[in-house]
């Protein structure tokens, strides 16, 4: 058995190696920093918060993974054991809340050292609103968005059961070692893998996709122009400079419970109404009923992945054809059929995927590809995940970017805690997007998504020319 340290080894996981497929391309590793913060609107007991952190940490396995690298330069993992960390405490409570959240922002551009040192940060933080808390920083090859609120959730959980009479302790995590075994037995040739890789190879062998564009196709005819071939079909997506911003765009209350009716009533998730909702923009803007975006899944179906922590995303291309005369609701039925499909094997390997499309559709330059946008839904709030029991304390979460973007434009929709509405978070290549064509693309989007929730018999076409 291999050890590293007195802990034995295990080698990564196909999400793992995800990231580790285009984070070299990056100018540095702060490309997977995941910064957030989360507050709560009490005094709180600093000293106990301190204690109820160590503990989450003790709990969670996920949280204290280490990489190392053996002599032929592959990467490796191992699980440290618990220990008393000495928490940061950072008091904003004399700046103004915009200076607090430029250096959090600042916080969250700073690598982390890669190998045998720790992988996520903690600090607690006194804001100038009133508001307390903790600012977390994690290495997203340890932690996705779903794994952070679960250890945040856990922490208040911890905190509210030492601090108030009747707060139940919270229920133990899983474990993450756990998880690691049930991947690699996975990944050494099982059935499922055979049957999962069968499916999206049949998927990529129908017919190659075709670039839609933000503004329409004049990008895919410069493209056929520079490579001089007429019946080119892809585009580069992303620019040479990975310098990121993130633009946020707030849904209000009424107008998102509208949306969250309408799924309710047709039996679909948001997710597949904003699919919906982008691939009728990029029809609308380039005339092709066939469209392919890139959608992620957290592949979190059962509590023991829930619990496990780690990061467990893979993302996919996820392609439409839908005729103008298609009606709405269909194609949203369409997309939630689809997505299930992709739910059944999305433990298939993602840079696999695209190794095959790339051999079954050769391009002349590696850097051309099809998909203009990648969507993530992310459904969980910290609300819904148990912390009703602060009954009407209010709390907040803010999500700070770490200044890289590998893809042209991410677009990340979630519920704020304060009211429920919706956020829409593009983080996106300031060299690929303006905020100026971000606010374009999210007013159709939005039209696109009311008009089809409120007529979902009408067509596509019909949908296309109302708005």
């Amino acid at each position: 058995m291999r050890t590293r340290k007195g802990h034995k080894v295990y080698p990564l996981t196909v999400a793992q190696k995800f990231h580790l497929y285009y984070a070299p391309h990056c100018p540095n590793m702060a490309v997977l920093n995941i910064g957030t913060s989360l507050t709560i609107e009490v005094e709180l007991d600093w000293d106990q918060l301190k204690k109820s952190i160590n503990e989450a940490y003790a709990r969670n396995e996920g949280m204290r993974v280490r990489f190392a690298k053996d002599k032929e330069g592959t990467w490796y993992q191992y699980i440290m054991d618990p220990e008393e960390k000495d928490i940061e405490f950072k008091d904003f409570s004399n700046v103004s809340l915009e200076e607090a959240e430029a250096e959090m922002q600042k916080w969250t551009t700073v690598p982390f050292k890669m190998f045998d040192a720790p992988l996520t940060r903690v600090v607690m933080i006194k804001m100038p609103d009133g508001f307390n808390g903790v600012y977390f920083l994690g290495n997203h090859m340890i932690v996705d968005a779903q794994s952070l609120i679960c250890f945040l959730k856990d922490i208040i959980e911890l905190y509210c059961n030492a601090k108030y009479e009747g707060v139940p302790y919270p229920k133990d995590m899983a474990s993450y070692i756990e998880q690691l075994e049930r991947d690699f037995a996975y990944e050494a040739g099982s059935k499922a893998q055979l049957r999962d890789i069968e499916y999206f190879q049949k998927e990529i062998e129908k017919s190659e996709p075709i670039y839609n564009d933000l503004h329409g196709t004049a990008k895919l005819e410069s493209m056929r122009e520079m490579f001089k071939n007429p019946e080119l079909r892809s585009a580069f997506c992303v620019t040479d400079d990975t310098k990121s911003a993130l633009d946020i765009f707030h849904l209000e209350e009424e107008p998102t419970k509208r949306l969250m009716d309408f799924c309710e009533k047709y039996h679909v998730s948001l997710a597949c109404l904003l699919l919906m909702g982008l691939r009728t923009y990029y029809q609308k803007m380039n005339g092709f009923e066939d469209v392919s975006l890139t959608t992620t899944i957290a592949r979190r179906a059962t509590l023991k992945e829930k619990k496990s922590g780690g990061t467990r995303i893979h993302s996919f291309p996820f392609r439409t054809i839908f005729p103008e005369d298609m009606k709405f609701i269909d194609g949203v039925y369409a997309i939630r059929d689809k997505q299930n499909e992709y739910f059944r094997h999305a433990n298939y390997d993602p840079t696999a995927y695209f190794a095959y499309r790339a051999k079954t559709y050769p391009q002349p330059n590696p850097g051309l590809g099809y998909e203009p946008i990648s969507l993530t839904y992310q459904p969980l709030t910290l609300k819904e995940k148990g912390l009703d029991q602060l009954g009407d304390i209010r709390y907040k979460t803010k999500w700070y970017p770490n200044g890289i973007c590998p893809q042209g434009m991410y677009l990340t929709v979630m519920h704020r805690p304060e009211d429920n509405g919706l956020d829409f978070n593009f983080e996106h290549q300031i060299k690929a997007v303006s905020r100026e064509e971000l606010e374009y693309l999210y007013y159709y989007l939005c039209k696109i998504m009311f008009k089809g929730a409120e007529n979902p018999d009408l067509t596509i076409g019909e949908i296309i020319k109302l708005v």
